[in-house]
Formats: C-alpha cells, structure tokens, sequence
C-alpha cells in the first residue's frame, strides 16, 4: 500500500436504516459512533437528511432526517471521526443546511442519478458554499459508458466536489473490474478524492475494495458486520482488521468487533441482511435487488422462471427499481413466451385464449350448481365442523388448492404454482380430480406424478379486468382460490362460496394467512398488501360476473378481511357443532 492509506467511512445508521426504517435508539448509535471513533474510522454516515413532501415522520425513525440538534445531542463528549450524513438528489435543498460552523456534520453526500448530474453538482456547489466538504455519489456508475464516464469526469472538473464516488449499486463487480472505473476518475485527483461504496450480493465487497484501493480509491464506505439493505456492504470489521496490520499505528478492530458481539450479530438474526438468493440474483443481472426479492417473495416461480425475468429486466436497463415492470414482466408471461398476440381477424387476443382447446373441456360441467372454494387461510382447520357440515347438506361441488392436510377431500385439488405442486401434489387424494396451471409444463408434471390431470387455462395478469374468453380465465392467480372462483364459473357456478379464505391482512394467529407454516414464507408488507387489494377487486369482478349471469355471487363464510363479501356459515349450518 503506497502513501498515507485510505480513508474508511462507516455508514451503518444510514445504510443499516434501510432494514428498520432507521429506528436505532440514540443510545446505540451514541455506542457505534464511540467505537468507530476508537477504532480510527475517519468519518461516520450518522444518517439521512430530506426534506421532500411525500415524507411521513410516523413511518420513520428519528435517523432518516437526523436534524442537527438529534446529533449534537447524541455524539456530545465524543472526539472522533467526521460526521457525514446522505441525502437524495430531488429531496433536499441547500436551504436545508445551517453554515457548516453552525453545524455538527463535516460531510454532505449526494446520491444523484446521471440525468440528473448537472443539477446536483449545482446543489453541491450551494452546500460546499456554507463551509461543508461534499461527495457526489454516482448512483448506478458501475453501469456508465465509457462515453458516459467522461463526461461526468468533465463536468465534475473545477465542480468543487471533494470526493466522487464510485457505487457497485447492485453488488455485481468482480475484483478485475473495478480497476477500469476508478481509473477513468483518476485525473481528477488533484482535485478531489475518489471514493468507492461497494455491496455484496455476489460476496465481493472485501475484494473489490481492495482492488479499489490498489486502483487509486482514497476512501471506501463499509458498515458494521455488514449492516444494509440486501446482501449488506463491506463489513468495517474486516476491512479494519485487514488494515490495522498495515496501519497499526491508525485502526483498531477491538472496539466495532465488540459492537458485533453485543448488538449487531442479534440485530442481524433479526432483521435478515446478508448472502441471501434474492440479492446474489439481483448482483448476476446488474438490477435493483428489489427485483429478484419480489419475485422470489411471490413464491409463485421457479428458478428458471425467474432468470427469464430478470434477463427481461436487465434487457430494459431501469433507473432503480419500478412495481409496474414487475407487473409488466410477470403479466407477458415469464413461465411461458410471449402472452399477447393478434388472432386471425387482426382482434387482440390472449396466446392463452388462442391455443386452449376451443372450448376447454371442464367448460360448463357443472352448469347451475354450487361451489364450494377451499382456502389456505387458518379459519380452514378452525371451522372444520361446520365446513364439513356444510358440504354434507348443501353437496357443493368442491375445489380446493395446496396443502391441504388431509381436511378435506375436494372434487378437484388445483395447483396453480409450480413450488407449491412439487410439495403438495403427493397429498392430491385418489377420488380427487388433479387440475394443474397451464404454467406448469408437462414434463414437471411428470416428473412428480403418473396420474391424469386436466390443465387449468388462465390469462395470468395484474392488471386485466376479471373475465372469460373461449373458457380461459383473466385473474390475477397468484392467489390460487381467486383463480378457483374463476374456474368455477367457467365450469358453470350459479353461487360460489368460499371458507378459508382468511386475506392477507392477517385474520390469524400472529398475523399468518396460512392455517399451515410454509419453509421461509415471508413476504414484504407493500406486496402483502397489494395481493389484498388485488384479491378484493378479482373477488368483486367474480361477484358481479355470477350476478350478471342469473347467480347469486360470491359468499365468504368463514371470518374474512374481505367483509363485503362475508355470510356466516352460521346462517347455513349450527354455529355450535362440536
């Protein structure tokens, strides 16, 4: 290591924030900046500073704006490393900062996108004006052009700028990589320095730093075993170990590996970051790590599904992470080619509608009964008796989905997700007819089981309005019983009743919708969310598709987070049976 060394930023409550929403209590992040400063960390990220409208204070701790009386309050009598805090370009005004005298904090980072560059650079050159040192934080450099890369180099000369950043954004650098970016910065070191902020969904953040380092890098950013959003950052733990024995004289290790000891490794068994599937996926294919997470969460997919949507996320190239291309993606059809295509009168049509048997076979088999749809939802087991009562006098033709534990027998036990096939297919009863998604090739089919089954034609979209073409269901059917609804009214439902289907909003015990535990069932709030919001608007379309056609509609009779469409089943059978 030639000359002085690099200097080393810890960002834990900032980039550690990520994963609760910044509720750190001050005590702590008093602790962490103590040890830091002992372990010769030049400068602490103490958090995020914004000001943008759309800010809700209650959804967030106290460290995702962190206003300088919060850290004055908490790092008074400690002597130690710089204070840094982040803040997002489009979020933040100069107005938002005091003179830098005036101020605890040293640094202002700026994360700003490249189209975004020039503005930024203007809003550094206001805050640099009021005495602080500022680093443009290059989001998404990794992926720059060569082209790209000079002209940011050329508008960053004489900016002002004291640090740039380079950012492997979503983990996916290998060590003979990183060398290529931090040259096309290095002229620029006579006039600032250059900074490196790696992430390490593919495990090579410790590398690529040090290859960073040996580049020419001046400071790299590492956070408290790892802390951060995903697979985390570069461990400050390591990256001090590896250079206190070069620099014994500076850094210290002791004091951040007790940190480790006494809050970090707990905090870590709760919160989740680390190597994780998802965001060793997300580093493969140079995308937001949100994009493999939600995909995995649906636990609709399998492996090859998702590669075939993140090479189509990949393909696009966004700027950070979007809901509606994963609605996009999944809703062309990920499992299978294209979706959409032109019939023969130049009519658009669906590639479901166009290639399923004309009609589908199960189409109108069951003309004016009823139907009875067996969720997964916990009120299944918990109303077992009356169910079963239920069946015995209204003879519903019965359809049922998953895991069923051996409840119910249903007429026909349906698998929509390939996961879920390959877990629960050996549990199908023999009298039980086996449906199966269209989604679910053959070949997976045959290799779990020799027995007959009848495909399942579904349209499989987010977005579409609940409806049958040629008896093939437009449904959002990552909710298997939404799908069943469908299914019963192409097989010819008058009513369609439903038990177990609980909603994802939590009607159970510990908020589980599920009345058995799945391995690793976890799932996002936002997405939760919307599969109940989607849930409810299929079920209202299914509700008003039976009515439409001289039915009754849908009846929940089991508790249910989609009141409007609840019926006790107390009002078919006795609520007291044993």
């Amino acid at each position: 290591m030639n000359g002085p060394g690099p200097l080393v930023l810890d960002c834990t409550i900032r980039d550690g924030g990520y994963l609760n929403e910044w509720f750190f209590e001050s005590k702590l992040v008093r602790e962490v900046y103590r040890a830091v400063s002992k372990a010769g960390i030049d400068y602490f990220e103490i958090g995020f500073r914004g000001t943008d409208a759309d800010f809700d204070p209650a959804s967030y701790g106290l460290w995702r704006r962190t206003p300088d009386e919060l850290i004055v309050e908490t790092v008074k009598g400690i002597a130690g490393a710089k204070l840094a805090i982040m803040a997002d370009f489009g979020k933040i005004r100069a107005d938002d900062f005091a003179p830098a005298d005036e101020s605890p904090v040293t640094l202002v980072r700026l994360a700003a996108h490249k189209t975004a560059m020039r503005e930024a650079l203007a809003l550094l050159q206001a805050v640099k004006g009021k005495g602080y040192e500022t680093s443009l934080q290059a989001m998404g450099y990794s992926g720059y052009s060569k082209a790209e890369q000079e002209e940011l180099a050329a508008m960053l000369t004489g900016s002002g700028t004291d640090f740039i950043y380079v950012a492997d954004s979503y983990g996916s650098l290998f060590p003979d990589q990183v060398p290529e970016l931090i040259e096309a910065l290095l002229p620029l070191k006579a006039e600032m320095r250059i900074g490196f902020h790696p992430h390490n969904s593919l495990q090579m953040a410790f590398a690529n730093s040090i290859a960073a380092i040996e580049a020419g890098a001046d400071i790299v950013d590492s956070s408290i075993f790892g802390m951060g959003r995903g697979a985390g950052n570069l461990p400050t733990e390591i990256v001090l170990t590896w250079l206190q024995e070069r620099m014994p004289d500076k850094f210290n290790a002791i004091p951040v590996l007790d940190m480790v000891s006494r809050h970090f490794s707990p905090m870590q068994a709760e919160l989740g970051w680390g190597y994780q599937l998802p965001f060793m996926l997300s580093g493969l294919f140079k995308c937001h790590p949100y994009y493999a997470s939600r995909l995995v969460d649906m636990r609709e997919f399998t492996m090859e599904d998702i590669w075939r949507a993140l090479t189509a996320v990949q393909r696009r190239d966004p700027v950070g992470f979007s809901e509606s291309l994963v609605d996009e993606i999944v809703a062309e059809g990920i499992s299978s080619p294209g979706v959409h295509v032109t019939a023969a009168d130049g009519a658009s049509a669906s590639a479901s509608a166009l290639t399923a048997p004309d009609p589908v076979p199960y189409e109108g088999r069951h003309a004016g009964r009823a139907f009875l749809v067996l969720g997964n939802g916990p009120t299944l087991r918990t109303y077992k008796p009356q169910i079963d009562a239920f069946i015995a006098q209204y003879d519903p033709v019965v359809l049922g989905a998953n895991h069923l534990a051996g409840l119910f027998v249903p007429d026909y036990h349906a698998f929509s997700n390939k996961r879920r096939f390959t877990s629960y297919v050996d549990e199908v009863f023999p009298s039980s007819a086996l449906m199966v998604g269209q989604h679910i090739p053959e070949e997976l089919v045959r290799e779990y089981t020799q027995r007959e089954f009848e495909t399942v034609w579904y349209e499989d979209s987010a977005v579409a309005d609940f409806g049958i073409e040629r008896g093939v269901i437009a449904c959002n059917c990552r909710t298997v019983s939404v799908l069943l609804m469908g299914v019963a009214a192409v097989m010819g439902a008058k009513t369609v009743f439903a038990v177990g289907m609980d909603g994802y909003l939590g009607l159970g015990a510990d908020g589980e919708w599920l009345f058995y535990h799945e391995p690793e069932e976890k799932e996002d709030r936002e997405l939760i969310a919307s599969m109940h919001r989607d849930n409810r608007r299929y079920i209202s379309q299914v509700d008003e598709f039976l009515k439409e056609r001289g039915g009754e509609g849908v009846h929940i009779l089991t508790p249910t987070s989609y009141e409007g469409f609840y019926k006790g089943i107390a009002n078919y059978v006795r609520a007291d049976l044993p």
